[in-house]
């Protein structure tokens, strides 16, 4: 279980940590940070590798570190909150940074990302002067900390790397340097996760792979769930939903087949769930009261089918550590919500779900459905905040320095 999220000058997140108890909704109007929030976790999950690729790639692509900073003041007075003062720059007593974390049952993970030193590149030939690296939009991984309990304190540190340098603690509790140098697009994760030398990272690193986030499905026309698929056993459904078909048979005969024909009708009244084969090739139908045929899965409408999706991911026979859904509303009618909400109570026993929205009918859905904890958020000066939080409650979170 993850207990705590924090994530630090991520867009309009200045400072912000979340509490997390299991099923977690996060909340709040058009514009109040949601999706940054949405796209941090994301970041910090490529910061394992896997199939989600690596947090500098990722972080290049949304247009360099400077482009996805905090663009307000380092700190934000209360004079400026109030609108006694204008909201303007103050003295930096920081360096630049880029931070994520979590911590958990066991252990935690932060990693500190900051302006990349220049490199050069290849020489000139006219100048004969090294030209500058064409990677300039690569930032640096300054410090990576892998811990023991809710607090990354230096007792708690099992791992610390800073710069190029690592060192990792021993049995007896003594630091031993580890024979490598990492690059600035490397991670700790993804490098030093030895089963004997450093289990902790190999946990961290494991725990952090296994994270699934769904995010906005595809249901035009072209959409991969619409079309006929080679068939194999599939426990997890892709993030594009193109293996659907394959991912709601499995569920059928490896999963609870019981509780998927119980969703299915909760949606659907009367309607009845089939996968079709025809050499080797499956498609979804779905069989309506009333209709002398099953709809195939071109003539569904879009929430029909996105509403399958979700049945597949949340049904999964193989339930991860955390699930993330990003507006899994999307598309679908207000009559729906009550049946997506006990679905994602359903798969909140088997899981930990993180869940954004700002669906009204969905979130007193989930609220009605059984025990879920809201966080609110709100933009305040431009800063991404809790609602009804003052700025010395929630959970108490400690950033290592450089």
């Amino acid at each position: 279980m993850i207990r705590t999220l924090a994530i630090a000058n991520y867009r309009s997140i200045r400072d912000l940590s979340l509490g997390l108890t299991g099923l977690d909704l996060v909340t709040g109007a058009n514009g109040s940070g949601k999706s940054s929030l949405y796209r941090a976790l994301r970041l910090l999950a490529d910061c394992a590798g896997g199939a989600g690729g690596n947090v500098v790639g990722s972080l290049a692509r949304e247009g360099g570190l400077a482009s996805t900073l905090w663009a307000g003041p380092e700190t934000v007075s209360g004079a400026m909150r109030r609108g006694e003062v204008p909201v303007q720059g103050t003295l930096r007593r920081n360096p630049i940074n880029l931070r994520m974390g979590f911590s958990g049952d066991d252990f935690g993970y932060l990693v500190d990302l900051g302006i990349p030193v220049p490199v050069a590149g290849e020489m000139d030939e006219r100048s004969r002067k090294p030209k500058a690296s064409l990677f300039a939009n690569d930032p640096d991984i300054k410090r990576e900390v892998v811990f023991s309990g809710p607090l990354a304190r230096p007792a708690s540190w099992l791992v610390d790397r800073r710069g190029a340098a690592v060192r990792v603690r021993g049995t007896a509790g003594e630091w031993q340097p580890e024979n490598i140098t990492l690059q600035p697009y490397q991670s700790v994760l993804t490098e030093i996760a030895d089963p004997e030398r450093s289990p902790e990272v190999l946990q961290v690193r494991n725990t952090v792979r296994s994270w699934r986030f769904y995010d906005h499905f595809r249901t035009d026309a072209a959409a991969p769930a619409r079309q006929v698929q080679v068939g194999t056993r599939t426990p997890v459904l892709d993030p594009t939903g193109a293996d659907l078909p394959a991912a709601l048979q499995t569920i059928r005969e490896t999963g609870d087949t019981f509780l998927l024909d119980k969703v299915i009708n909760a949606a659907f009244p009367g309607s009845k769930l089939e996968i079709s084969i025809n050499d080797g090739m499956f498609g979804v139908q779905l069989r309506q009261q009333g209709m002398l045929r099953p709809l195939k899965a071109p003539e569904l409408s879009d929430g029909t089918l996105r509403f399958l999706l979700l049945t597949a991911a949340l049904l999964t026979p193989q339930p991860p550590e955390l699930m993330v859904l990003n507006e899994p509303e999307t598309s679908l009618h207000r009559d729906l919500m009550p049946a997506l909400a006990g679905l994602i109570s359903q798969a909140a026993e088997r899981s930990q779900l993180l869940v954004v929205s700002h669906s009204t009918a969905l979130i007193t859905a989930l609220r009605e459905s059984g025990h879920v904890t809201e966080h609110e958020l709100e933009k305040d000066v431009g800063e991404t905040r809790v609602r009804g939080r003052g700025a010395l409650e929630g959970p108490h979170w400690s950033w290592p320095s450089r």
